[in-house]
């Protein structure tokens, strides 16, 4: 794992507003590129020789050799595909490739496929096949569940603004009223602002944060709102030019996204969170990815195991 997050690490190490990030998830039309992931060395206690019902899904993945895996590729801290590597890296790239190793055994982080994955997109992928999970700052809700089923939650976020550097007007959510305020097509944040800031003008969206920032740092929008560690990825590159208002306003609990019905499977990577809290895994992966900026692990949420 240490040579898949070199690159983040160095990049994030002068960051230190993480920490109060303990306490919100985004992107384009399809899920087109694709890289794999090969070459991690996971924390997870590796089994040799896996074995799974017959018919599951996991006895399924584990036949055909390869888990396809959804996640972003534009943001920092969680999954960022790196142009010099091609690797995707992040939290969230992580904890698949923990998975993996758990289903194939020793080496099973090199039989990841990672496919971008818009915030946009997220459901249809699942729903079509595109993906066999999608592990994607994807936060967990009760529309959501309709469409798919969740494993998780494996991380809790919150939705925050990000300014300007040198904006003293927003302060708070209820500030953004009257402001232009960009997020992402298909992500939570846009309804969250909507019910807390009605008067907020949230005509410029786009498919990724990135692009929000874009507009954020030329003029044309005066603050993008998200999930915070999303957003402080962004402030640690453009660290002298924008900031974070640091006043979350919602709870987001992140989970794994996986077809509708599939209990066995959900139960399954459930287990299997359950253990990467108990063994270390959970925290090593933080530690060589988000917590690069100095931020401990936080303590894994539990898992909800819903019925159906």
């Amino acid at each position: 794992m240490k040579r898949q997050t070199r690159w983040i690490a160095t990049s994030l190490l002068a960051v230190g507003l993480l920490a109060a990030a303990a306490a919100c998830g985004g992107d384009d039309s399809d899920a087109s590129s694709t890289t794999t992931g090969g070459g991690a060395t996971s924390a997870a206690t590796k089994a040799t020789e896996p074995t799974f019902p017959a018919d599951s899904t996991m006895a399924k993945l584990k036949t055909a050799g390869k888990i396809t895996i959804g996640t972003k590729f534009d943001q920092p801290l969680f999954g960022l595909k790196n142009p010099t590597t091609n690797q995707v890296e992040g939290f969230d790239a992580e904890i698949g490739r923990l998975l993996a190793d758990q289903l194939f055994g020793e080496g099973g982080d090199k039989k990841v496929e990672f496919v971008e994955t818009p915030s946009k997109v997220r459901e249809d992928s699942i729903q079509q096949g595109k993906v066999d999970l999608v592990i994607a700052t994807y936060t967990i809700n009760d529309a959501r569940k309709q469409l798919v089923d969740f494993a998780g939650p494996y991380y809790v976020a919150g939705q925050d603004i990000l300014v300007k550097k040198d904006d003293t007007t927003i302060k708070s959510v209820t500030d953004l009223n009257g402001k232009k305020v960009c997020s992402v097509q298909g992500s939570t944040s846009l309804t969250n602002v909507q019910q807390k800031a009605p008067q907020a003008d949230l005509s410029i969206t786009f498919d990724k944060y990135s692009l929000c920032v874009e507009a954020l740092l030329d003029g044309r929008v005066q603050a993008v709102t998200t999930d915070n560690v999303i957003l402080l990825g962004f402030v640690n590159d453009n660290k002298d030019k924008v900031k974070l208002v640091g006043n979350p306003f919602t709870q987001e609990p992140y989970g794994i996204g996986l077809k509708k019905g599939d209990t066995v499977f959900r139960n399954w990577v459930n287990d299997q969170l359950e253990l990467f809290a108990k063994n270390g895994s959970y925290a090593k992966a933080w530690d060589e990815t988000a917590g690069a900026t100095g931020q401990p692990a936080p303590t894994p949420p539990a898992p909800n195991r819903y019925a159906g």
